[in-house]
């Protein structure tokens, strides 16, 4: 996939964002609003990937939130590879405003007002994220209030939560994983994003 390209009639493929191991990211527009979109692809040999690429669009599908990123589409383009629309958002994550120095307290109780929020939601469903950090939120237009959760590509149901990989690799990022996640235990639950909202913001 390309700029220039067109997804099912649907998106018009725009600019190259982020080029990663297993998806592409490309900033597009949807034809049937005329509104900026964020579109995923998923890299055509990664054939390991569909079942978790699928998850995550399931998951983000049902999810409606302020502080989620939104959902658009998804779907299979003509040449075969799977994508994932949600809203464009114009910003910078969490990690990349720390970098420049620490939030006052204001900042981090709005912050964690935002979060909570978002946690709270998914996990009402039985989603637990799973990959709760810096990097995973932005901050829309710079704005620590309108805080969006990002990526739920390691996000499963509760029921059905695992933590290691086919390979037996650890999920998560470390820093902010829960000890029963870094032992690899099964049957996670909420509480690991929990932890990594409170290693947030900390």
């Amino acid at each position: 996939m390309k700029p220039g390209d067109d997804l099912n009639n649907r998106f018009v493929v725009q600019d190259l964002v982020f080029e990663g191991p297993v998806a592409t990211l490309f900033r597009g527009a949807d034809r049937r609003t005329g509104a900026p979109v964020a579109l995923k692809v998923l890299r055509p040999d990664i054939d390991g990937d569909v079942a978790r690429f699928e998850r995550e669009c399931a998951v983000l599908a049902e999810l409606r939130h302020p502080n989620i990123v939104r959902y658009v589409a998804h779907g299979v383009a003509a040449a075969g590879e799977r994508y994932l629309a949600t809203e464009w958002l114009h910003g910078e994550d969490l990690g990349r405003r720390l970098d420049r120095g620490p939030l006052d307290a204001d900042d981090v109780l709005s912050l964690a007002q935002g979060i909570a929020a978002a946690l709270a939601a998914m996990h009402a469903r039985g989603i637990v994220h799973r990959d709760i950090k810096p990097a995973n939120l932005l901050l829309p237009d710079g704005d620590i209030a309108r805080v969006r959760v990002l990526d739920l590509g390691l996000a499963r149901r509760t029921r059905v939560t695992r933590s290691t990989t086919r390979s037996g690799s650890l999920l998560g990022t470390p820093g902010y994983m829960a000890p029963e996640q870094v032992r690899g235990q099964r049957d996670l639950d909420a509480r690991i994003d929990i932890f990594a909202f409170g290693a947030v913001l900390f």
